[in-house]
């Protein structure tokens, strides 16, 4: 099993090949921006084949009436999507992509297609939020 170091270093390497300018915050996570968003890749401590890309505070919530919405929207989005999830976080909205990579090197081929993913989703969540 390789550490949590080793993968946040081996996540920082790749992104900065793939032409990002990715940074290693406090809890040990890698930062980026794509398309303007930023994001983050969230490495587990205990699972070393876990991947997840999430895009976080899409849309805060304002209100108990519009948490309502949110998780409606979020569970279409979510439903419409391939591998992307969309849910409530405490007063805001976030977006992931989460799936086992086995060994941990191999989210690479797919990195770019999880991204859209979640763009893809995010933009399914924002079409249910302005339809209600």
């Amino acid at each position: 099993m390789i550490t949590k170091a080793e993968r946040a270093d081996m996540y920082r390497h790749f992104l900065i090949e793939e032409g990002y300018a990715p940074k290693v915050d406090e809890d040990g996570d890698v930062t980026f921006k794509f398309e303007g968003a930023s994001f983050f890749i969230a490495v587990d401590e205990e699972d070393d084949q876990f991947f997840r890309i999430v895009l976080p505070n899409f849309w805060p919530i304002e209100s108990e009436d519009e948490r309502e919405q949110v998780a409606a929207a979020a569970l279409r989005a979510t439903m419409n999507a391939k591998v992307a999830k969309v849910f409530p976080i405490r007063d805001d909205t976030w977006a992931t992509v989460e799936m086992f990579c086995s060994p941990p090197e191999t989210f690479k081929p797919v990195f770019r297609r999880c991204l859209r993913a979640i763009l893809a989703a995010v933009e399914n969540f924002r079409e249910g939020m302005l339809e209600e």
